[in-house]
């Protein structure tokens, strides 16, 4: 199993390094791309040919402002794209939000809330389990033990 992450810019990172940790946390393989749909047409639509080509299975994207990227690199390739929304500029990332969930049909991405890359990775993850039972197995026993640390974090409190 393979997955990708394709952001616009070097101050995008740190966002985009919470998919990654969630990604090493599960065994996923993932390459990871600073790419633009504005600056660098071209070599986006040669990666993700190399990506396609190279098993690749699904992309995360993250991308600030108008959010160009997941909605461009929904419309060249088949694979799902999930959007992470980045807050930057003056309208505090509602901007890439509205950009990624309004995208026209027929080419869906699945869009997480701003600065999300984790939850992206998890819903990433979900759709890597559907073919990959390990991966489910590990998914459960992740849920599991969330709810058991969150019982336990929370016994006994009164108000």
């Amino acid at each position: 199993m393979r997955a990708a992450i394709i952001f616009g810019s070097k101050s995008d990172g740190a966002v985009m390094k919470k998919a990654a940790d969630v990604f090493k946390e599960f065994g996923v393989a993932y390459s990871s791309h600073i790419l633009s749909a504005h600056r660098v047409p071209e070599l986006l639509e040669e990666t993700l040919t190399e990506l396609e080509a190279g098993g690749t299975e699904l992309i995360i994207a993250g991308a600030g402002l108008a959010a160009h990227l997941p909605g461009f690199i929904a419309s060249k390739t088949l694979l799902p794209v999930i959007a992470v929304p980045i807050v930057s500029g003056g309208l505090g990332g509602i901007d890439a939000l509205l950009s990624t969930v309004q995208m026209p049909r027929p080419i869906p991405v699945a869009t997480v809330g701003l600065d999300n890359a984790a939850n992206a990775a998890y819903l990433a993850l979900e759709i890597l389990s559907l073919k990959y039972p390990d991966l489910k197995r590990k998914l459960r026993e992740f849920r599991k033990t969330m709810k058991e640390e969150f019982a336990r974090a929370n016994e006994g409190v009164e108000l």
